[in-house]
């Protein structure tokens, strides 16, 4: 079955961050573009990250300088342009005798990240003696402490909602967005790309015409190019990384930490995330199944001792873990060499061996995901000598960026929620979230809170449905309303969103169940035993 004979100029497979990022800044552009994903948006690697917007402070180690600068000049773009998703975090870096990186080479790299952020929206770093960070942080192991260094990045607290603010942004400016439905086909004609086909979320085959096609399927990417002909290189080598999320802790810090692990001297971060802490990552390679990762137990292991060692007082266990997450992410294929000297930049791979109109997005960073796209059009635009008009997304907006006192104002109206209710919704949904308070006072029926404690209002489920391409239970409580990362995992709510997503989507009984089942599933997967 054929769409309606509608041939796109570009054709964008997987929504994650990079894929969502060049479907807003192509349909900004004047292109006609449609975005698939098999599964939900930012439901693969952008959802597994340490949710940091960041310079990679790591990555002066290695010589990547160019990458460290276009990564913190990113970081300010995003600050300006979604203050509501991306905010100024800092992080402390303690130095220990006999580490592998002293305060001398501490300072120079910091130095460095402040020399290549000029114009940043963060103050400067600054060093601190061991005394006196242990006066400020006392539950920081104390002995052989030497001195810290404190400086600052951004964290976006919720990588979906990033993800799904670039797509609602492209969707405004005309894209077509398509999620559960997974790309089948890549037909060539005469050299080139002509038509894809994609099973839609009723198991229906369509296809639709296309000018061009960028693979943007994170860890996916050789996969989604095994259905196009003639398929010669392998792209993905992908390292799997994985965190663990817990409560607070005895001596548990105020600011976020990047520590040197004792175990094999590589960084990793504590992070107050979410009213948790969230912890990692690993750094392995991963040549297993894509579809089903969990963090194994000895990486659990490791983040938990390397916190322990760090923060003596905390004795966390297995028990302590509310949810753990993992996914393997989309570098450059290498066979041989440690795991962290393969680059974090981004590749963004013309497929001239298979058809032209075809490429391929290798790697990337949460952080140049605005870059890497206005890269991709760039080149797009070249290879069709198309003559787009400039990138625009350097300084538009997001959507939720603005109208945040005005969404204030109508939540606090509904009498229904809580002020730390109120803050959530405004953390989650930005100045949006007043079109979720016109909805609830439009139906008295949505304008209750789900909750004893006034934190999750009824009307936002509908408003996923309708406003933000949810399909399923599990896109709605952990890539939209995000109270799938609760302490709980939203568990108490369940029942009653379901019966709520029912009534608006029109779910049978059976596929209410069944909708509970996999939500239940999924949140179990993340739990570690």
């Amino acid at each position: 079955m054929t769409s309606a004979g509608k041939v796109f100029d570009l054709a964008v497979i997987g929504a994650g961050i990079n894929g969502a990022g060049i479907a807003r800044d192509a349909a900004l552009r004047g292109l006609s573009v449609i975005i698939l994903d098999k599964n939900d948006m930012c439901s693969g690697c952008s959802a597994i990250s340490s949710r940091l917007v960041h310079g990679g402070l790591r990555y002066l180690e290695y010589g990547e300088i160019p990458l460290v600068y276009e990564s913190l000049h990113e970081r300010r773009y995003l600050r300006l342009t979604a203050p509501h998703l991306v905010e100024p975090l800092r992080i402390t870096i303690p130095v220990y005798a006999g580490a592998k990186r002293g305060p001398w080479l501490i300072r120079l790299g910091m130095l460095a990240y402040d020399l290549l952020s000029w114009r940043k929206t963060v103050p400067n770093h600054d060093m601190l003696s061991g005394d006196e960070i242990h006066a400020e942080e006392p539950g920081l192991k104390a002995e052989g402490l030497r001195a810290a260094a404190r400086y600052y990045d951004a964290q976006v607290e919720f990588a979906e909602r990033l993800v799904l603010e670039n797509l609602l942004a492209a969707k405004a400016a005309g894209a077509r967005i398509r999620m559960h439905c997974e790309v089948t086909r890549i037909a060539v004609e005469d050299g080139a790309v002509v038509s894809l086909a994609y099973d839609d979320p009723d198991g229906n085959e369509q296809v639709v015409g296309v000018k061009a096609v960028v693979n943007a399927a994170g860890p996916w990417v050789d996969r989604v190019l095994d259905v196009a002909p003639s398929r010669t290189q392998r792209l993905i080598g992908g390292t799997k990384g994985s965190h663990i999320i817990v409560g607070s802790f005895d001596g548990a810090p105020r600011d976020a930490f990047y520590v040197e692990a004792e175990a094999d001297g590589r960084p990793f971060f504590i992070i107050p995330w979410y009213d948790q802490y969230l912890i990692g990552t690993t750094d392995i390679r991963y040549d297993e199944d894509l579809d089903h990762i969990r963090a194994s137990g000895a990486e659990v292991d490791y983040l938990l001792s390397e916190t322990n060692r760090v923060f003596p007082q905390a004795g966390l266990t297995r028990a302590d873990i509310h949810y753990a997450y993992a996914g393997v992410r989309p570098l450059p294929y290498k066979e041989a060499g440690p795991e962290s000297a393969i680059t974090r930049r981004h590749i963004i791979k013309v497929n001239k061996d298979i058809a032209s109109g075809l490429l391929s997005i290798v790697g990337g960073k949460l952080t140049t995901y605005r870059s890497l796209a206005e890269q991709t059009i760039d080149k797009l635009d070249k290879l069709q000598r198309l003559d787009l008009p400039p990138c625009r997304t350097r300084d538009t907006d997001l959507p939720g960026a603005w109208g945040i006192d005005r969404a204030r104002d109508a939540l606090r109206a509904l009498d229904t929620l809580s002020e730390a209710g109120v803050a959530r919704l405004l953390r989650v949904y930005g100045g949006r979230a007043a079109a979720i308070a016109e909805l609830a006072s439009a139906n008295r029926d949505l304008a209750g809170a789900l909750d004893p404690h006034g934190r999750v209002l009824a009307a936002e489920v509908v408003f996923t449905l309708r406003e933000e391409f949810a399909l399923t239970l599990t896109d709605i409580l952990f890539r939209r309303m995000m109270i799938g990362f609760d302490a709980d995992q939203g568990r108490s709510l369940y029942a009653a969103i379901a019966d709520i997503a029912a009534a608006e989507a029109g779910w049978t009984p059976q596929h209410k169940l069944q909708q509970l089942d996999a939500l239940n599933e999924y949140a179990q997967s993340l739990r570690v035993e």
